[in-house]
């Protein structure tokens, strides 16, 4: 069954097409007895029966508390309402019609089609293929027990009648069958829609927890390359001050400097990695500006020959992918100055087209990309992971003594 407030909501659409082709068939006959003298008695009472019900139908369909209240059988009960009321209304004032278009038994037939068809709109939309049948027989069915065995019509009336109903009803399940199966086809997709979503959801909260591991460990590592081992290493010193302190005072001053040199050298290292753990330098500069300057500050503390080239202007990016090229770069950087040992470094931004490819490139140790020791020290596994979320592919060559080339195509 559909969702309450969607079927509910159906169920007032239902009500005012019910009472929208009352009116306009109310008009129809209006003009065809214009000449009598009056409306006849008996199509005022048909269309006072007809439209009252349809108000009670449309009353039901907007009171919410009544719908609560009844529950389950609510959309049942409707259904039945103005399934039932037009056939037994139609054919117990058939006899008292004047004579004119659409008046004799067959005519009072016709004008309750287009209400039978709501409802079978009605129960396609709310049940399955089943329950579409059975209103279709059970429709033809109390139609036929009204003219065969309560209302004495002639046997003429009565074939016509029974050929009409036999017809509707054919036309009812075929149309039924058809609405039926777009509406299981639809629950289907809304259900693979809502697995989707929860998927997505889930998707969405793993990478957002792996982009927050990641994150804590490149933190790891800057702070383990930078505090640790200046710590580390004026530890080592004060100590070695310390033990030269009342041996030599010269030689412990001169270390006591040494480790002034170094606490700066590491404060000042410190803070370029707590800089460089903000916010994306993308935002302020751009992502060429950005590869510029990371290239250059990377050059300027370890000495490097540094060879660049970006192209500019460059493409338009979506957010994420320019998120994706800098990151990346920043890791290859990182690398290159931390472990590679090298004496160059190469940036290059190169536009294909319908991609943007980016290289960095040193000459410096190398290692072989096949060792799974060495690729997950250098981080390159969470690297081609974030390229992988971005839609591209990274590509590492390296051998060890020639150096390391990493490749990111988006």
């Amino acid at each position: 069954m559909t969702d309450s407030l969607e079927t509910s909501r159906v169920l007032r659409m239902a009500a005012w097409m019910w009472l929208g082709y009352l009116v306009a068939l109310a008009m129809v006959d209006v003009t065809i007895y214009a000449e009598a003298p009056r409306i006849p008695l008996p199509v005022v009472v048909y269309y006072f029966g007809n439209i009252l019900v349809s108000l009670l139908f449309l009353g039901l369909s907007h009171w919410e508390r009544l719908q609560k209240r009844l529950g389950p059988t609510c959309t049942p009960l409707m259904i039945l309402i103005i399934s039932v009321a037009p056939i037994i209304l139609s054919h117990t004032f058939v006899p008292r019609f004047p004579p004119a278009p659409l008046s004799r038994a067959e005519g009072m037939t016709l004008r309750q089609m287009p209400i039978l068809f709501i409802a079978l709109i009605l129960v396609a939309w709310e049940y399955s293929l089943p329950h579409v049948i059975a209103f279709g027989v059970g429709t033809a069915m109390l139609e036929l027990f009204i003219v065969f065995f309560l209302i004495p019509f002639p046997p003429y009336v009565s074939q016509i009648l029974f050929f009409i109903t036999i017809m509707r009803t054919v036309s009812f399940l075929v149309v039924g069958v058809f609405i039926s199966h777009l509406m299981t086809r639809l629950r289907q997709q809304s259900e693979s829609l809502r697995q989707a979503n929860v998927q997505l959801a889930h998707y969405t909260s793993t990478l957002e927890n792996l982009t927050v591991s990641r994150e804590r460990n490149r933190m790891a590592r800057e702070l383990h390359d930078t505090l640790a081992h200046t710590l580390t290493g004026l530890s080592v010193t004060l100590e070695t001050v310390k033990a030269y302190w009342d041996v030599d005072v010269d030689q412990a001053r001169t270390l006591l400097d040494k480790s002034l040199a170094a606490t700066r050298n590491g404060l000042e290292e410190t803070r370029r990695a707590l800089k460089a753990l903000r916010a994306s330098p993308i935002e302020d500069l751009g992502l060429g500006l950005a590869l510029r300057q990371l290239a250059q500050s990377a050059a300027a503390r370890h000495q490097l020959d540094l060879k660049m080239a970006l192209p500019d202007p460059l493409p338009a990016l979506a957010p994420d992918v320019e998120q994706c090229f800098y990151r990346i770069a920043q890791e290859a950087v990182e690398n290159v100055l931390h472990h590679a040992n090298a004496k160059t470094l190469c940036i290059k931004l190169e536009t294909l087209e319908d991609k943007l490819r980016l290289i960095v490139q040193d000459d410096g140790l190398g290692f072989d990309p096949r060792d799974k020791v060495s690729a997950g020290h250098f981080g390159l596994v969470g690297m081609k992971e974030r390229a992988e979320l971005a839609g591209g592919t990274l590509t590492i060559n390296s051998q060890k003594g020639k150096g390391t080339e990493v490749v990111l195509e988006i």
